[in-house]
């Protein structure tokens, strides 16, 4: 089912968001300063791309106050946007019984787009 399940999202937008997300992460990467903020669209763009299957854990305190103040900078400089847009394309979907699943997949993205630093995917 997972597969099935990730071949359809692919199909109908995956692709897209998963391209946006690289793009996106191109210009970050390139500025020493925004290399986090490129790693965390890339992790974006990794389950943007496949997100059936897959689960995000924290990784605990390893990170400590660090990804305390680059989660807050993350949030003020677009996460929240990311955020809500995954919660409405989400909401959107859960509209009708067959896209709950797709539902379900955005609402882990938000997750991940509201407070990425901090947490891996499995």
């Amino acid at each position: 089912m997972r597969l099935l399940g990730n071949i359809i999202w692919l199909v109908f937008g995956g692709i897209f968001v998963s391209i946006g997300y690289l793009l996106a992460s191109i210009p970050l990467i390139i500025t020493i300063i925004g290399i986090p903020f490129g790693i965390q669209t890339v992790k974006l763009a990794i389950l943007a791309l496949w997100p059936f299957g897959k689960t995000i854990k924290d990784r605990g305190n390893s990170g400590g106050c660090l990804c305390l103040v680059m989660n807050i900078i993350w949030l003020v400089f677009g996460g929240l946007e990311i955020c809500l847009l995954h919660l409405f394309l989400g909401l959107l979907f859960c509209i009708t019984i067959i896209g709950i699943p797709f539902g379900k997949q955005h609402f882990k993205l938000a997750a991940l787009a509201l407070t990425p630093f901090g947490k891996e995917i499995y």
